[in-house]
């Protein structure tokens, strides 16, 4: 058992003190544990606070409740109880020991034992406690793998992963996040020989943790590693003849331009631009609406240009999808980074003002209106309709300046 200490502004806040001691009393004990420990020794920054305790279920919603608290039974039956104090959630789980697996769910019981609890997690650094006063309980080796950005699986990777396949995904994913160097190498392999059960899981959990990886700052050596497992290919074979190689220069131009991670677009770069292929994708992964359009608007977009005039790509911000126009250019540039050669430089350079001038893009209002077209005695119909789109792609190709009266004499 290793133990440690952490100082953190979260640790002191008074909210959470008064949960952890109402938890902890009468000869029961509560720590915080997971992700806001892991992350805090790490420095960097924690958003959600998850809480280990002796108590069972019941047991966890009297004291919340006795506290001034409301408590949620979102997962009752599996321990956890979501304690909700000054409008911010606290997950409140029970120790537990692991009765029965089949790679995706398990059956649990209740326990007190706080090792036994460490054991069933998934990776070393995801299974570290902290007691109130902010001492830290190591009882599965953690504490040196934060040292050193080492993931790594708690005992035997195979029998973790055959706990839950979804363990496969979140090994890269998390590797991504917190990992340096070569990931694990009983991880690495245990992944690559089991990767066929992958196939047990719903597709909303392997989409949720391949965005996530995706949304790393930077996941370049978790998809190469991946790819090398066999496991990118099962679960985006999109990806497998298009290849992985653009994340690298769209990672570094990200940071270049201090874009943010941008989940779909690192998607983008790494599937071909084929509305068939990007639509099969969509429905198979049943990715949100919203980033399926965005998926397939990328794909129908023109690519970037550096030779485009400005009034040509106003014109296309104008007519087409400005995000899908954004993401192309962006993409461009990426592909672009750390070429020395002259031309790439200078092609660089337009891409980039052309992409100024696609966020900045704030489409005028056109001056004419149907009721005007058959104020002049054009027919309703598909002649109003071609006149009027006539006019508006000769205002447009003017610069936005033709003004309503020219516009009219033209008709």
């Amino acid at each position: 058992m290793t133990m440690a200490r952490i100082e953190a502004e979260w640790l002191r806040d008074e909210v959470l003190q008064k949960l952890l001691a109402a938890l902890g009393a009468e000869g029961e004990e509560a720590r915080i544990v997971g992700g806001a420990v892991r992350n805090t020794l790490l420095g960097l920054p924690v958003t959600d606070i998850d809480i280990a305790t002796t108590t069972l279920p019941n047991e966890t919603t009297r004291r919340a409740e006795s506290a001034g608290f409301k408590a949620i039974p979102t997962g009752a039956v599996h321990g956890t109880i979501t304690v909700v104090a000054s409008g911010r959630p606290f997950e409140v789980t029970t120790l537990r020991r692991d009765i029965a697996t089949d790679g995706r769910h398990a059956v649990v019981s209740f326990g007190r034992d706080w090792r036994e609890d460490a054991a069933r997690r998934d990776f070393t650094i995801n299974a570290l406690y902290c007691d109130a006063d902010g001492t830290v309980l190591d009882l599965v080796g953690g504490l040196p793998d934060i040292e050193s950005r080492t993931l790594r699986f708690i005992g035997d990777a195979s029998q973790r992963i055959e706990e839950d396949y979804l363990r496969i995904l979140r090994f890269f994913r998390f590797f991504a996040w917190y990992g340096h160097g070569r990931p694990d190498a009983d991880g690495l392999r245990a992944s690559a020989r089991l990767k066929s059960g992958l196939a047990k899981l719903s597709v909303e959990r392997v989409w949720a943790e391949l965005r996530k990886l995706l949304g790393a700052e930077d996941p370049s050596r978790a998809l190469l590693w991946a790819r090398q497992a066999g496991v990118l290919s099962l679960v985006l074979p999109e990806s497998e003849r298009w290849g992985i190689d653009a994340i690298h220069g769209l990672v570094g131009t990200e940071r270049l331009h201090s874009w943010k991670p941008d989940a779909i677009l690192r998607l983008q770069a790494i599937v071909p631009p084929d509305v068939e292929r990007l639509t099969e994708l969509a429905k198979r992964l049943k990715i949100s609406n919203a980033e399926r359009d965005r998926l397939l608007a990328f794909a129908m977009a023109e690519p970037a240009r550096p030779d485009e005039t400005d009034d040509a790509l106003r014109a296309r911000l104008y007519f087409g999808d400005r995000i899908a126009v954004q993401d192309r250019l962006r993409l461009a540039i990426g592909t672009r980074h750390g070429k020395s050669e002259s031309a790439s430089i200078g092609e660089t350079a337009r891409l980039n003002e052309q992409l100024r001038i696609a966020e900045r893009f704030d489409p005028p209002a056109f001056p004419l209106s149907g009721e005007d077209i058959k104020a002049v005695g054009v027919a309703p119909g598909p002649e109003l309709g071609a006149t009027l789109d006539r006019l508006k792609r000769a205002w447009v190709a003017s610069g936005f300046v033709l003004s309503r009266e020219t516009l009219l004499a033209r008709l």
